[in-house]
């Protein structure tokens, strides 16, 4: 007999595929393969060209659904009916999925953020099933807010009038506006500073003076760098030192979210850290055979290229080392150089342009004036004569 705890346990998986593909999928509690997530999940990493840590997100999300639906006896396919039940059980119901009496004064275990991203997953799934005839057409009504187009004059209207546009979605938690949570300028320094290789602190400049994620810094080619100030000789047409940022499968596991190929160009400090860089890496016979830029210098496997994770544990290692107290990410340094971008003054679509965001709204939380920006913004307006004559 199964448990009630292990019936339960829907969970994600990580699938590699021959060809070298990889994508996260949704097994039930006997380690079977869930179908309908399967060719959901597959749809966004392969159909929509998703970047895998976005279909793992996501994967992750169609978990609390599913599990929500076990433990409540309800049919995953009908069960968006009381979607506001789902959203209470996840404020409520932590991550260990055992049995929970909420009542007066209970402590939330997820915040609005978090909730959302599962319910955009979720909201996505059945919508796929929809489309797939594996849920009833009626759900994306209760999802979202439908526009029937036999609302709309005669003459705009197609010979077979239908439900045919969705509009907003109907479940969504208010997220407070916060603050970007980025490394100061101090806290990079320390960073650099307790840094104990060439190849470490190239690592810290990439996050915070070029601004790449980390699956971008672990995916970079020695190809990938065009330090000469004209690279028309390698085929490029842009000026000055730069790098490009390929989305490519990288046997690491690193991976480029953007599927556009794009070029950020980089200044002194992260040039001259890429020289000094390639000279420790040339003690490294290993190495010497490997196209990634980034390496193993100093243990096994020497040579075989660095993994984002990797990069994840060097921080928590050089914050201990920097007697920084908090937690500083490789994305809060990636952050950091989004702030700074806007602190300069640096308009809204280079920002988006030097970040890879396909979206200006994904680079608008960096636009937050800090408080010097703001008081010189104010002295900069004109200030009429008579006015100042008028308050002596």
């Amino acid at each position: 007999m199964i448990k009630k705890e292990q019936r339960y346990n829907v969970r994600t998986f990580k699938v590699q595929l021959p060809s070298g593909g990889r994508y996260w999928t949704v097994l039930d509690s006997e380690l079977d393969v869930v179908p309908a997530a399967d060719r959901y999940l597959r749809e966004l990493r392969f159909g929509r060209d998703r970047a895998e840590s976005t279909v793992k997100s996501y994967a992750g999300g169609v978990v609390l659904f599913l599990r929500w639906c076990l433990r409540t006896g309800r049919d995953w396919t009908t069960a968006a009916t009381e979607m506001g039940l789902f959203m209470t059980w996840l404020k409520y119901t932590p991550a260990e999925d055992q049995d929970v009496v909420c009542g007066p004064g209970a402590t939330p275990v997820r915040g609005p953020k978090r909730i959302n991203r599962v319910l955009v997953a979720t909201r996505g799934f059945l919508t796929f099933a929809v489309a797939q005839g594996e849920a009833p057409q009626w759900v994306l009504g209760v999802l979202y807010e439908l526009a029937d187009d036999r609302d709309l004059p005669e003459v705009a209207r197609g010979e077979d009038a239908r439900l045919a546009h969705r509009l907003r979605a109907r479940h969504q938690l208010h997220e407070p506006e916060t603050a970007v949570d980025r490394a100061s300028d101090e806290e990079v320094v320390a960073l650099f500073i307790a840094c104990r290789s060439a190849r470490d602190r190239l690592i810290v400049l990439l996050l915070a003076r070029a601004g790449l994620r980390r699956g971008e810094v672990t995916g970079l080619r020695r190809s990938d760098l065009h330090l000469l100030p004209d690279s028309r000789s390698l085929g490029c047409e842009v000026q000055g030192a730069h790098l490009h940022i390929v989305r490519r499968e990288n046997s690491n596991g690193a991976w480029a979210k953007s599927r556009y190929t794009r070029w950020v160009p980089v200044d002194f400090l992260v040039v001259r850290s890429i020289d000094q860089y390639l000279l420790e890496r040339q003690d490294c016979p290993a190495a010497a055979e490997s196209d990634f830029l980034l390496v193993n210098l100093f243990q096994q496997p020497l040579g075989s290229p660095v993994t984002p994770d990797a990069l994840n544990e060097l921080f928590e290692i050089l914050c201990a080392r920097a007697g920084i107290t908090r937690s500083i990410t490789p994305h809060k340094c990636r952050h950091a150089f989004a702030s700074n971008l806007a602190d300069s003054g640096a308009a809204l679509d280079e920002i988006q342009k030097l970040l890879g965001h396909v979206s200006p709204s994904s680079s608008q939380i960096y636009l937050h004036p800090s408080k010097d920006r703001l008081r010189a913004a104010v002295e900069r307006v004109p200030t009429p004569r008579t006015l100042i004559e008028g308050v002596r």
